[in-house]
């Protein structure tokens, strides 16, 4: 396999990863839908730089701890479905008033900007299952000849890269229905319906065996 031929593959294999419907896109959409999407595309950056951080990790070899220790894969493993749960819980039962997204980011200034991109980041950094999977899936891609922590990390960085345009262009779709997403019973519908997701992922996670 030569590396253009190995770059066009993965590039392929890896858009359809991306636009898979899963973890990263029920956050993304959800607070595209109910806080606004700035805040879904901070979340969204966190998230494509969990990935570049688990290629990184999969490139120096770090990351196959996760594929062969299962003590480091149970930690990481049990505070992710933690991380989630707690997540799921602020969805769950959050206060809904008749404030639009819009509104909200107008009206909370002094809230850090950096919430939802830490929020983004580790949910995709605290996932075991996205660890071994760029263990597992990156050195497929990885041609003979080449420098393999350079290309790996190339190979990651198209991965974000996807994943950046395919996020942006769910936070800013969900503007078409802003209106209708104003509405509490909306919002609370999505609410509840995205911390299922999450929690129903955390508590995969928790009670996983390995």
């Amino acid at each position: 396999m030569t590396p253009s031929h190995a770059l066009l593959t993965f590039t392929l294999a890896a858009g359809l990863l991306t636009i898979t419907p899963g973890l990263d896109t029920a956050l993304v959409l959800r607070t595209a839908a109910v806080e606004g999407p700035k805040r879904a595309m901070l979340a969204a950056l966190g998230i494509c730089l969990g990935l570049l951080t688990w290629g990184l990790a999969a490139a120096f070899g770090i990351g196959a701890l996760l594929a062969v220790s299962h003590k480091a894969y149970s930690v990481l493993r049990i505070v992710g479905a933690f991380y989630l749960i707690y997540l799921s819980i602020g969805m769950l039962f959050r206060r809904h008033g008749s404030v639009s997204p819009v509104s909200e980011e107008e009206t909370t200034p002094r809230r850090k900007h950096t919430t939802w991109f830490v929020r983004g980041y580790l949910t995709n950094l605290l996932n075991p299952k996205v660890g071994v999977f760029y263990v597992t899936f990156l050195p497929q891609f990885v041609p003979s000849g080449v420098p393999v922590i350079s290309f790996s990390m190339l190979l990651a960085a198209i991965h974000a890269c996807e994943g950046i345009v395919w996020l942006s262009a769910i936070s800013y779709a969900v503007r078409f229905f802003s209106a209708w997403f104003r509405r509490p019973r909306v919002t609370k519908s999505i609410d509840r319906v995205t911390g299922t997701v999450l929690a129903g992922f955390g508590l995969e996670l928790l009670f996983e065996r390995r």
